[in-house]
Formats: C-alpha cells, structure tokens, sequence
C-alpha cells in the first residue's frame, strides 16, 4: 500500500435532547477536556457503521443519522484527516462509561450538558454561535474544522 495515499477519517456527532447536547470527557488540550463524542473510522467501516459503533462504545446509546452538517479538513494536523460532524437522533441505549480497555486517551465520564453552559466546557464561542444559529451551512464542506469553532 502506497503510504503518500493513507489518510484518517475522523467522525463526530451531536446528539441535543431538551437543549442539552452529549458531551465525553476526555483529554483533548490544555484548554479542553471535553468533547463530542466519535472516533476514527475503522478499514472496512462505512461513515454510518462508525459513527453509530463509536457512539455505543463511547456513550452507550444506540443512534441514527439525520444528517451531515459539516465536512472539514484538520489543518493542524501532520497527518490528512477528514473530519466529518452528523446531527443524530437517539434510538435507545443508556448512558454509561466505555471499558476504556483499548484507549490510550480514556473517557472519564459522559453527561447531557445545557447548551448555555459549553463556554464551560471549553467549547469556542464560534461553535456555540453555529449551535445557536442551526447550524449555518450544514451539509457542506467548510475547510478547516476551526471554521466551526471545533479546534482544539
């Protein structure tokens, strides 16, 4: 396999129930310890087989996709990644801790937080903006993932 051809898929999605959206907490930056939750893409996997396998493994609950919201690149990483956010709906499932067993980055808990309180959560007033607004542009490609306000 030609090396110059391998990239990562990295998918997020964004549960919001009674204006409260699903957050994990895990070590992501000095700044931030919590997240939305997702993973990378495993070979073999399609985008929806993801993303509906890390939530269950992440958080425990089953979900479906509504729809894509954003497309976008990590620039400030050394490797490719195309990092791709889906607002999901839940189907079932509790929430509960990962084992952890195979991660080198745990999840130290996972909470339903009040969309007005994300500045507390590290979260950038940019994603709180596109949260707030109903997410503008939804279903495009927008760059670089800060142009959502989801860099680290």
């Amino acid at each position: 396999m030609n090396e110059n051809y391998i990239f990562n898929i990295r998918i997020t999605g964004i549960l919001i129930e009674n204006n409260q959206i699903l957050l994990v907490q895990q070590k992501l930056s000095d700044k931030r310890n919590w997240s939305l939750p997702g993973g990378r893409l495993e070979r073999g996997e399609t985008i929806s087989q993801g993303l509906i396998r890390e939530m269950k493994e992440e958080t425990g609950l089953d979900v479906e996709i509504v729809r894509m919201l954003y497309l976008c690149d990590v620039e400030a990483s050394s490797n490719t990644i195309l990092h791709i956010t889906f607002l999901l709906r839940r189907l079932g499932g509790e929430i509960e801790l990962p084992t952890n067993e195979f991660d080198a980055n745990p999840i130290h808990d996972v909470k339903f937080v009040p969309i007005a309180e994300l500045a507390k959560y590290g979260f950038s007033d940019k994603f709180i903006q596109v949260l707030g607004n109903g997410f503008p542009d939804a279903g495009n490609y927008v760059g670089d993932k800060v142009n959502i306000g989801l860099g680290i």
